[in-house]
């Protein structure tokens, strides 16, 4: 079998005829883990850019970050179409009415086909899933759930500040509105087994989501990950360790499941380990090869996968 997940540019290519990217927008919003709602020091491997790019304190309109990202996205990929992704912090996190505008500029421009939307699964509400089930009538709307473990123990450990049951929650009240849902793991947390993170791999088969993104967890500078790894607490995954991993989590997840990355982007300059996580084609290589020497696919050991495997992924 030559196709070995459901990756994203295949699906988007054969939604949109097209090359589509998505851009990432720093909107400036916060986080309910950050500023006291919820807690005041975020996750442990959170820093204070909130994984974003920090173009908002940089004092980049949505526009601004959008029309630079297309030009510099439709140059190196010939990409015709693009996706908002609001990455930064937590991007429902807001008065309803912020909300609206900063969607709304996002999609006003030209060749804008869709928003993706990151936020915590305690960060929507009626409102705000309204909001999103009228822009999906005519665009591609995603939202994307941090979930990072199944397990509640691992969630109180990394401070998540929310449980298990809130992802669920936020799922189910997400669903039948026209809004993709795309769920946030990641592999390699502390005191996590492989058995753990396999549990997980099985709770987010049967959650009824449409799309996946794994990530390593990797050590940034000026987080509380930092004392732990300075401090000989925490181990990160080696390279081959993590791709089986990764293997190990796909061999279980439907093949319908379009997966959007199998590993994150550190930004260099914060980067305190593992080093290898800057070789994102060798790792992604090392992940393909795994696959394909032990003769498998996304989806082998799905329960969900029955014939629907091969269609989808041939």
């Amino acid at each position: 079998m030559d196709k070995r997940f459901n990756d994203l540019n295949t699906y988007l290519r054969k939604n949109f005829g097209c090359r589509v990217q998505k851009i990432s927008v720093d909107a400036g919003l916060s986080c309910p883990n950050r500023d006291g709602t919820v807690s005041t020091g975020g996750c442990i491997y959170c820093n204070a850019r909130g994984s974003g790019t920090g173009d908002h304190a940089r004092g980049l309109s949505v526009t601004e970050q959008l029309i630079r990202g297309k030009q510099a996205l439709s140059k190196r990929y010939k990409a015709k179409k693009f996706i908002a992704y609001f990455q930064s912090f937590s991007n429902t996190y807001a008065p309803i009415d912020r909300l609206g505008q900063l969607y709304g500029e996002a999609l006003s421009l030209e060749d804008m086909v869709g928003i993706s939307v990151g936020t915590r699964p305690d960060c929507v509400n009626e409102p705000v899933l309204q909001l999103l089930e009228d822009y999906a009538k005519n665009y591609s709307v995603w939202i994307e759930y941090g979930l990072q473990s199944a397990s509640d123990k691992t969630l109180a450990l990394i401070n998540r500040g929310h449980d298990v049951r809130c992802f669920r929650n936020a799922v189910e009240a997400t669903r039948n509105r026209g809004i993709k849902i795309c769920a946030h793991v990641i592999l390699g947390l502390p005191g996590e087994t492989r058995s753990d993170m396999l549990h997980t791999a099985e709770f987010i088969a049967d959650a009824g989501i449409d799309g996946l993104k794994l990530h390593l967890l990797y050590v940034i500078r000026g987080t509380k990950l930092e004392s732990l790894y300075q401090s000989g607490t925490y181990r990160c995954l080696e390279q081959q360790e993590y791709s089986e991993l990764v293997c190990d989590f796909l061999e279980r997840i439907p093949p319908q499941i379009v997966i959007q990355r199998l590993t994150g982007d550190p930004h260099r300059e914060e980067l305190l380990a593992p080093l290898w996580s800057l070789q994102k084609t060798e790792t992604l290589s090392i992940i393909l090869d795994t696959l394909a020497k032990r003769d498998s696919w996304q989806g082998k050991y799905s329960h969900h996968a029955g014939q629907f495997c091969k269609a989808v992924l041939q």
